[in-house]
């Protein structure tokens, strides 16, 4: 791709907050029947019937959930909206609707929120949501995104993380560890440039991992997978800040315990890999990596026969009585306690 040394650069400032709006939001259509009113009033009018309504809300901080070094704001825009619509996929329902605040410093011209909002765009058809509102503002430095998602569901869909049970199967979709793995690369791909800005990177080993930190995607399919199955899952979470934290997350929301067997994780052919390549144990990002966004539950064992062989679920573990604790069976069959090593406990350090 050629890089256009002299892209257009149109100041926000030129069209007023609401010009601003107005030309953002310009391609944003309206699918659900819930949604009464979407932008264009003070506030936007939904309507449920009888169905109940889950709501979630995500804030993205630039150098701090994302560097724009090697991410797209186009790539940004459309992760913004999958990290929200997980949290709904979360609960076992189906997104609706999404309202989107943006943030900005001067740095960045009218294209650079195109770019964004493109993403946006993009995720809203890919997810059939609706964007229904949201905010804009200035920024004293770097770009703040906050998107809120809303989903909706009948009362015996939803489910919670507190509903685990003693003996229960613990099942995980996809494949876990990618995103953390594609994240490494770009940052030493980035550290690279630093020092050369004339190296080209070759990124062809590592495409899927990269795609999977760039570009990840929300498990809306598993709710209908499920359903297909007849299996309603006794709790279930998303992977987001890393295997570990969300599997203490269930135990400790539902009194239980669990055990997660090494050998059961799937881990695909190009993270074991590029784990090689940086001398990194595959265990250790599988289980405290996140960002995956793939979805973690817990079925009745009485379900095993009918979710065994299904190549988009992988049974990684089953729970036990909570005086048994939290741990990793390793290939060597001994114990490690479990503990959370992932995004929140490097934050607080």
């Amino acid at each position: 791709m050629i890089e256009d040394k002299n892209p257009q650069r149109t100041s926000i400032s030129q069209l007023g907050e609401f010009g601003l709006i107005a030309h953002l939001t310009k391609n944003f259509k309206i699918n659900h029947p819930s949604t009464l009113k979407g932008i264009g009033d003070d506030a936007a009018v939904l309507d449920f019937a009888d169905k109940k309504i889950v709501v979630s809300t995500d804030l993205l901080i630039e150098g701090v959930h994302f560097d724009l070094a090697y991410m797209p704001l186009k790539h940004l825009g459309y992760k913004a909206v999958v990290v929200n619509v997980s949290d709904i996929c979360a609960m076992n329902a189906k997104a609706t609707q999404i309202t989107v605040s943006v943030a900005v410093s001067n740095r960045f011209p009218l294209e650079a929120l195109e770019e964004l909002f493109d993403g946006i765009t993009i995720a809203s058809k890919e997810y059939n949501i609706d964007v229904i509102g949201g905010d804009t503002t200035t920024s004293q430095k770097g770009m703040i995104i906050s998107i809120t998602a809303i989903g909706e569901a009948d009362a015996n869909e939803l489910v919670y993380r507190n509903g685990a049970k003693e003996t229960n199967l613990l099942v995980v979709s996809g494949d876990i560890g990618a995103a953390y793995m594609g994240l490494q690369v770009l940052e030493r791909e980035k550290q690279v440039f630093q020092v050369n800005p004339n190296s080209q990177p070759d990124l062809e080993a590592y495409t899927y991992l990269i795609e999977r930190q760039l570009r990840p995607e929300a498990r809306k399919d598993v709710r209908t997978l499920l359903h297909a199955l007849e299996i309603k899952p006794t709790a279930m979470i998303d992977i987001s800040d890393g295997l570990s934290s969300e599997i203490i997350h269930i135990c400790k929301q539902s009194k239980v315990g669990c055990n997660l067997y090494e050998d059961k994780l799937p881990l695909d052919p190009q993270l074991i890999n590029v784990c090689e390549e940086f001398n990194i144990d595959a265990t250790t990002v599988a289980i405290n990596g996140g960002e995956d966004y793939e979805l973690l539950f817990t079925i009745a064992i009485e379900d095993f026969e009918k979710i065994k062989g299904n190549p988009n679920f992988t049974i990684i573990g089953h729970m036990t009585q909570e005086s048994e604790g939290i741990h990793l069976v390793t290939r060597a069959n001994t114990k490690i306690p479990l503990k959370a090593r992932g995004w929140d406990s490097i934050a607080e350090e």
